[in-house]
């Protein structure tokens, strides 16, 4: 399954880098505010269904432009065929494609595939997680003031702006650095190598978060939504680390959690 996946990315990915030397002919609309939709994610989000469905035919398949198609209640591939659109329009080269497995409610497979560096990204849940066939662990990093954390601002409404505005005031103090690439699923990625020693964000969706997430725990780091509980994916609310930045990031993040931040009981 994890090939399929591999096969599915590198496909979209192939369609992208093309596109990406024609960026001012593509048609390009609005979803809301702030948030775009391409040709291009439509044809590689196309192009990664139809390479999984060819492996699978009876698989259920969540995607960011087509919704979910399937029924199937075992397996459930959940995908994003280019996180960080807004980049991807502009020429900014961080952006990525994002495909992971649901089996029973569980991720199992994920794949994450940066088509500008030609880095792949992949884990098998209980395998361990790798960068170009190259094993990965998390940053050794354990004090928060020497670390260097991702995140990503509020773009889709603005109700909670003010508490992260207020996380984001706090991290800036307390860390040796904020980045805001642009693309959540490489920022979890980049967790995973070490490259950040931890991320935060708010008010994702399951497509941007899942591929990531999985890397990230198979690469010995820890995830949780912001009071560190498992309900990141129903929420959308994000934090990851190694696990003694974990710890620290949930409690700087504690004291701005307003009760719709908090996790549901």
């Amino acid at each position: 399954m994890l090939n399929t996946a591999v096969k599915a990315a590198r496909r979209a990915g192939a369609l992208i880098v093309r596109a990406s030397q024609n960026v001012d002919i593509l048609t390009v609309h609005s979803k809301k505010q702030n948030d775009y939709v391409s040709e291009v994610d439509h044809a590689a989000e196309q192009a990664i269904v139809e390479t999984l469905l060819e492996a699978y035919p009876s698989h259920a398949i969540l995607g960011e432009e087509f919704g979910e198609q399937g029924k199937n209640t075992e397996y459930l591939w959940i995908i994003d065929p280019l996180d960080g659109t807004t980049n991807f329009l502009h020429g900014f080269p961080h952006y990525c494609i994002s495909i992971a497995l649901q089996h029973r409610g569980v991720l199992e497979q994920a794949v994450i595939y940066d088509p500008n560096r030609n880095d792949l990204f992949t884990a098998t849940k209980g395998r361990g997680a790798f960068l170009n066939d190259r094993r990965i662990r998390v940053s050794k990093r354990a004090k928060l003031q020497e670390a260097l954390i991702g995140t990503g601002f509020p773009f889709r409404h603005w109700s909670h702006l003010d508490p992260y505005l207020a996380m984001f005031r706090d991290m800036m103090q307390r860390t040796s650095g904020l980045r805001r690439p642009g693309s959540a699923a490489l920022d979890l990625a980049y967790v995973a190598c070490g490259w950040d020693d931890g991320f935060w964000e708010l008010d994702l969706s399951p497509w941007d978060i899942a591929a990531g997430a999985l890397i990230v725990k198979e690469a010995g780091g820890l995830v949780g939504d912001l009071e560190g509980n498992e309900r990141w994916l129903e929420t959308g609310n994000i934090v990851a680390g190694n696990p003694k930045i974990f710890v620290q990031l949930l409690q700087v993040l504690a004291p701005h959690l307003t009760p719709d931040l908090k996790t549901p009981c």
